[in-house]
């Protein structure tokens, strides 16, 4: 039997605690809830429950069995606010210190990254601080400052909990690194170098083998990396990705899907890039072991704008690690991978890789694992289901009524798929490989984070409100 298709029977069969949506993306990451009766059309005249108005922010909603959690800001302030979820009534909110100023695009923002909650307390990171753990009725529990951090977009990252660890992917310019705090009171419990990647905004999942430790496994540039959840020792590694992945993986029984594009990764557009070694014999000028921008091979490379975004450690000059990371930004490999790990270790490109799919890949949004089938959407409504077993696409069309931009990840429950473009047009999907749109609905707001499913309603985060949809 293909237990993928045991995977809702599974999650509905979980306790209480389990079948909530307790970080990003809800139960593991994956996407879906199968708890209850969920709303097969939005019409805010008709399955409007509550709207809560709310300060911006572009993270997803997490929920606890009464609560949901948010974090936001407002003018210079960064926020964790708390919900009740039968009302909308805002319980409280508190504010975290702000030391200092990220930079970020308009898709970004100071609280982009989402909570997560184990049902009695809540973790919240901001890249402006670090990390703060608050209990049901608002009283800091603990907080572990961080940074300052080097990233252009500023922080997309998540944290996630798994046995008794908060587990936070700090990848940056330079200094890149993996941490896992004990939840309890937030020491340090392991810290992994991941120096070889560069920024990045994924957020890890936890693989679980049936026969094996449990492994944190990291989409970053260029590759993905396991680690040992308790100890933090790299396990494996799959390298020929695209640059600043923001997916979070997806998983069966044994085997872990994830996405990666950026823009000059499609098939064809690679570019060579000579040695870093044969560029210094030739532009070398000072015979330092560096280049600085009089020294460029390239005087598009030397303008300003570029040459700050490939000086990673900010020393105005390019060394060999800034060279590595120049030639790989301009031949990523954009791909959605399916790996099977086993027992394997070290570098299982090839052995541990089962199929690779290039067409129609999203850029922000991750996949969605749902019923046997693997679907996508990016920006133009463009839909797709793919085989899971083979890679090979079913259907690819576009959503007819949301051709529009995409950062949400579609999420899945009660037999429907749900995807929320930029401008809040929502799609009611129903699943299977000629699957179809069946319904479709639209708030006047924006919309870049992903949607919680719980309890039968659906709560859409938008810039200005929280909504939610369900049986009145």
């Amino acid at each position: 039997m293909d237990l993928r298709l045991l995977l809702p029977a599974i999650l509905a069969a979980l306790p209480a605690a389990a079948a909530e949506w307790p970080q990003f993306r809800g139960p593991q990451g994956m996407g879906i809830a199968e708890d209850g009766p969920l709303p097969a059309h939005f019409d805010v005249n008709e399955n409007l429950v509550w709207k809560t108005d709310a300060p911006p922010g572009h993270s997803s909603p997490a929920l606890s069995e009464t609560t949901i959690f948010l974090t936001a800001y407002e003018n210079e302030s960064l926020l964790t606010m708390a919900l009740d979820r039968e009302s909308g009534k805002v319980l409280w909110r508190r504010e975290a210190p702000r030391p200092r100023r990220e930079p970020f695009q308009r898709t970004h923002g100071p609280a982009s990254s989402s909570p997560v909650t184990d049902g009695e307390n809540v973790y919240v990171f901001f890249g402006d601080f670090g990390v703060l753990a608050y209990d049901a009725q608002g009283n800091e529990r603990w907080r572990r400052p961080l940074g300052p951090f080097v990233n252009a977009n500023g922080h997309g990252s998540s944290p996630i909990l798994a046995d008794g660890k908060l587990i936070l992917v700090c990848d940056q310019s330079s200094d890149s690194y993996l941490l896992a705090l004990d939840a309890d009171d937030g020491s340090i419990a392991w810290k992994t170098d991941r120096s070889e990647v560069t920024r990045g905004y994924g957020t890890a999942g936890i693989f679980r083998p049936r026969n094996g430790k449990p492994q944190v496994v990291v989409p970053g540039a260029y590759r993905v990396l396991a680690y040992d959840l308790e100890t933090g020792e790299k396990i494996w590694w799959v390298n020929d990705f695209a640059w600043q992945l923001k997916c979070v993986p997806v998983f069966d029984e044994d085997t872990i899907y994830i996405n990666g594009w950026e823009i000059g990764g499609e098939p064809g557009q690679q570019q060579e890039t000579a040695p870093f070694e044969k560029v210094l014999a030739a532009h070398d000028a000072d015979g330092d072991g560096k280049l600085s921008p009089s020294e460029s091979p390239d005087e598009r490379l030397a303008r300003a704008r570029s040459w700050s975004e490939h000086d990673l450690d900010g020393d105005g000059l390019l060394n060999a690690r800034d060279w590595y990371f120049y030639a790989a930004r301009r031949a990523p490999i954009n791909n959605l991978v399916a790996i099977r790990p086993g027992n394997l270790k070290g570098d299982i490109s090839a052995s541990g890789v089962r199929w690779r799919y290039t067409k129609s890949l999203p850029n922000t949004p991750s996949p969605l694992l749902y019923r046997g089938m693997l679907y996508l959407v990016k920006d133009g409504g463009i839909f797709s289901s793919i085989d899971p077993a083979a890679g090979r696409s079913q259907r690819v069309a576009r959503l007819g009524n949301a051709i529009d931009k995409y950062w949400a990840s579609p999420v899945a429950g009660d037999g429907k798929i749900y995807t929320v473009s930029e401008g809040c047009a929502v799609s009611v999907i129903a699943p299977g490989a000629d699957w179809k749109v069946v319904a479709a609905g639209s708030v006047d707001d924006t919309c870049f984070a992903t949607p919680a499913l719980a309890g039968g309603r659906f709560y859409l985060r938008a810039m200005s409100a929280l909504y939610a949809f369900g049986p009145r």
